[in-house]
């Protein structure tokens, strides 16, 4: 199984950590001094972690950007209006916006989704299994769109600043578990590229 997490180490679950960030710091915020001082704080933390993502490698990843966006565009909202559906309706609008744009690379990039652009310079798979890979994530993608909001109507803010943090994370780790050994059946038998080998 070694491939797969020499791979989905590094990039999935560090990635995974560091786009979480912003919601660590809105979570924190919520605890002290409640829902719109939290989501001044996730704004700036937005800001800043677009800003390193520029100073570090001078361009920046378009599905954080657009997240990021929304962030501000929406937290934004939130404070002029003392509404705070608006930012809680984020994560929804964004995950549904990565679902579009998952599904929308299966026909607008050439015959190569979003997730093999991603991860095919570090592992070789038929493109069926693309497929199928790209199809997992614009189904995860539209499910926790609608899990939000079934979060969002049906329990207090509390609990939905928890599910935010946990829930999510939760549910994102399981995801990428189920993900590693669905690879792990499709790459025995391969043996590591060379970029993969240079991965901690």
């Amino acid at each position: 199984m070694d491939i797969v997490f020499q791979f989905m180490w590094p990039y999935a679950t560090m990635k995974l950590l560091f786009d979480f960030l912003p919601i660590i710091f809105f979570f924190i915020a919520y605890q002290y001094a409640g829902i719109y001082v939290a989501t001044a704080v996730v704004i700036v933390a937005a800001i800043l972690q677009l800003a390193y993502v520029w100073w570090r490698h001078k361009r920046i990843d378009n599905l954080l950007l657009a997240s990021n966006a929304l962030v501000i565009l929406l937290g934004t909202i939130t404070l002029l209006f003392h509404n705070d559906m608006f930012i809680k309706w984020k994560p929804t609008v964004i995950y549904w916006l990565f679902a579009a744009s998952f599904l929308g690379s299966e026909y607008l990039l050439q015959g190569r989704s979003l997730v093999q652009r991603m991860l095919d310079s570090n592992i070789q798979l038929p493109q069926p299994v693309w497929h199928r890979l790209n199809i997992a994530w614009i189904s995860f993608f539209t499910i926790m769109g609608a899990i939000n909001l079934i979060v969002v109507y049906h329990f207090s803010t509390r609990i939905w600043v928890d599910f935010k943090l946990f829930g999510t994370l939760g549910l994102t780790l399981i995801f990428v578990l189920l993900q590693a050994i669905y690879l792990f059946k499709q790459t025995q038998g391969q043996t590591p590229t060379d970029d993969t080998k240079s991965l901690p």
